[in-house]
This record gives C-alpha cells, sequence and structure tokens, in this order.
C-alpha cells in the first residue's frame, strides 16, 4: 500500500479493467508476495501486468479498497474454501491471542448470530417454551438453555418433566465448545419456536391477561364471565381454563386439598403430578396423612413415564372437578397470589 501511496498525481480512469485491478493487488501485498505471484505468470502477461504497474499514479483510496474486494469476492466463489471449523479457528486464535482471550472470541463469534434470536423468546410463556422443547433431544435443550437468561432458562426448567431435568443441567455443566453444526440445529429450532410463537402469542397472552384480571374482581366475577360467554363462548372456555391453571392449587388451603383428595382418585393424582413444581407436589402431599404420603410415592415412582399429552388431559379432568365444587360453593377457591403482610 506504501507503494501505492508513493505513485505521482492524477486520477486513473473509472471502470478498472481485470489487469488494472490485477495490478493493484500486486502493488499492495509487497515485493516478496508480488515476485512469488509475478513468478507464476505468463511472458505476455507479466509484461502487461508490470506496464500497467508502472504507468498508475494517484490512486485513491476507494478505487484501492473496490480492487481488492472485487479480487476476494472473486476468490471466494472460485477457491472452493467454506468457513473454518471451530478447531482451526481455535489453534489459529491460541497462538495470536492466547487461550483466554481466544475462547472469548470464539464465544463471541459463535454465539453472536443467534442471541438476537433468541432474546425474543423472552417474550413467550416459559411453559410454552417448554413444551416446545420438550420433544428435543436433551443435549439441544441443555444448548437452548444455555443461550438464554439464568432467570428464563429457570423457568423452562422447572417447567420440564421433573424426571430428567437433572440431565440437561447435566449436559449444560459440560457444554465447552459447541460446533457449527449443533449452532446450525438451534438456529433451526429457535426459527421453528418463534414462526411458532408468532401465530399463536398473541391470542395466548390476550387470554392469559383477561384470565389474571378476572380472577382479581372482587365484585361478580360470574356474572362478568357469563356476560363474556354471551359474546363468545369459544374464548371464554379458553379464559377459564387459564384461571383455573393447574399449578393454583399450590396456593389453596389444606381443607380444600383435601376435599379434593377425597373427590379424586389418587390414580389420577400419580398422573397429574408427573413432572409438576415441587410447591405444587408438597401441598398436596403435605394434606395426605403421612403413611397415605409414602403409598403415593411409591404409587408415582411405580407408575413410569407418561405422555405429555395425557398429563396435560389428566390435570384438565382434576380441575373441572375443582371449578365444579367451586362454582356449587363447596369450597373456597384462591384463584390468585394475595399479597401477604407481617
Amino acid at each position: 500500500m506504501a507503494e501505492l501511496n508513493n505513485v505521482e498525481d492524477g486520477d486513473l480512469e473509472a471502470g478498472l479493467s481485470p489487469v488494472e485491478q490485477a495490478a493493484i493487488v500486486l502493488l499492495s501485498i509487497g515485493e516478496e508476495q508480488a515476485a512469488a505471484v509475478l513468478r507464476c505468470l505468463e511472458r505476455d502477461e507479466l509484461m502487461e501486468v508490470t506496464q500497467v504497474m508502472s504507468r498508475m499514479s494517484g490512486i485513491k483510496v476507494d478505487t484501492v479498497k473496490s480492487a481488492l474486494q472485487s479480487f476476494f469476492d472473486d476468490y471466494r466463489q472460485q477457491s472452493g474454501l467454506h468457513g473454518a471449523s471451530r478447531s482451526y479457528l481455535k489453534r489459529s486464535l491460541d497462538l495470536a491471542l492466547g487461550s483466554d482471550i481466544a475462547n472469548s472470541v470464539l464465544n463471541s463469534i459463535y454465539g453472536d448470530a443467534i442471541r438476537p434470536k433468541m432474546a425474543r423468546l423472552q417474550y413467550a410463556s416459559p411453559k410454552w417454551l417448554a413444551e416446545f422443547v420438550s420433544s428435543e433431544h436433551v443435549q439441544m435443550q441443555a444448548v437452548f438453555l444455555a443461550f438464554l437468561p439464568p432467570a428464563l432458562a429457570s423457568q423452562i426448567l422447572e417447567a420440564l418433566p421433573v424426571e430428567g431435568r437433572e440431565l440437561v443441567l447435566l449436559n449444560m455443566a459440560r457444554l465447552d465448545e459447541i460446533d457449527r453444526d449443533v449452532l446450525h440445529e438451534l438456529e433451526e429450532l429457535v426459527g421453528r419456536c418463534l414462526a411458532a410463537l408468532d401465530t399463536q402469542s398473541a391470542s395466548v397472552e390476550g387470554v392469559r391477561q383477561v384470565a389474571d384480571i378476572l380472577n382479581r374482581l372482587q365484585d361478580n366475577r360470574a356474572g362478568m364471565v357469563e356476560l363474556l360467554r354471551a359474546h363468545d363462548p369459544a374464548v371464554v372456555s379458553q379464559i377459564e381454563m387459564s384461571m383455573y391453571d393447574f399449578f393454583i392449587l399450590s396456593r389453596q388451603t389444606e381443607q380444600v386439598i383435601s376435599r379434593l383428595l377425597d373427590d379424586v382418585p389418587l390414580e389420577q393424582w400419580a398422573i397429574a403430578l408427573k413432572g409438576a413444581e415441587a410447591p405444587l407436589r408438597d401441598a398436596i402431599l403435605a394434606a395426605m396423612p403421612r403413611r397415605q404420603a409414602q403409598s403415593f410415592e411409591d404409587l408415582m415412582r411405580r407408575s413410569g413415564p407418561v405422555p405429555m399429552s395425557r398429563i396435560e388431559q389428566t390435570r384438565r379432568e382434576i380441575m373441572t372437578t375443582v371449578k365444579e365444587l367451586a362454582d356449587a360453593g363447596e369450597i373456597d377457591i384462591q384463584l390468585f397470589a394475595e399479597a401477604t403482610a407481617e
């Protein structure tokens, strides 16, 4: 490049020929490298390009950049080279920067492309995300959670089936280098997730918001629900399902849960509590006599893995019973967590 800066003043005509571009590249790479290239040329080619090199003057920086960019574009198209593997970059950066800095650079390179997409997932329900990734291999679940903020990752982990959570954490702890192929699979998973979220999030979040509002109404909640039902029975069914989410059982009194244990067979509870959050399981077990609680835990262990579809169906059946008892005035359900003070 110093050679280019020392040429005489004058502007190169617009529209560089291939030979002129070659001359700029040769002037830019230094004498030794240019000599190595010139040795590979035929006599006529050598004479042509060196004559152009000798005549060049006043080459603007933008012209040089354009010629070099054109050269590299042509090179990429014809070379057949692909992106460097992580191991190749690791060895190169280790030599150039040292191991610690190299690891930091690699983590940035391999993570920056996917992080903006992952950031959009923060607006999705952790429970919905857990259901979406539950069918993925445990290693992919671990990579998925590793790229999310810890707060969201922990909520998703808690919504995954209890059986297998420790394997997800173990795979996360063992993550060191994430190869290009794994990142590509992660990108495809996130893409599918975002596509599904784009079609579902508006209605799901709207239903949840209305359910939370209705749960906090102090006066004539049932009357408001019936007014809504007259306009749209289908959406009211979704609202009621959201109002009577299975997790609300964790904040009921021991008397309410005892009544539910009388009305719902233990076999159903054993299925419904598969993969349930610890506070909910603890609340149900605390309402049982100690011997019954021990028998129930044995029953859950013996029942083994259960498909999520059956678990969700059983939970809906239990909550239907809860709603029927509440509507009949036989139990007093606390639909939302009330603020407390000491």
